[in-house]
């Protein structure tokens, strides 16, 4: 996804995270997107620096965050307006 894509950062449906709730963001050109290199991984999967349109917290309760770097799986692109 291109920077300046908007998104709603989805929970997953397996588990209570990793965000508190559902909430609106603009994919960031802070750096390119990157392999996600951690064990739980999807072969190819990616992840994007995402601005939050409010702080939220983590479903651990740290935060509020403005920015977080997020695996693909949890991003939905907004339909165009």
């Amino acid at each position: 996804m291109p920077p300046g894509t908007r998104v709603t950062v989805i929970q997953d449906p397996s588990w209570d995270g990793p965000w508190q709730v559902e909430f609106q963001g603009t994919i960031d050109d802070l750096s390119a997107p990157e392999p996600v290199r951690h064990s739980l991984a999807r072969e190819g999967e990616l992840a994007y620096w995402v601005v939050f349109d409010e702080p939220q917290n983590d479903s651990s309760g740290d935060g509020p965050f403005r920015k977080a770097w997020i695996w693909d799986r949890y991003l939905k692109r907004d339909p165009e307006a």
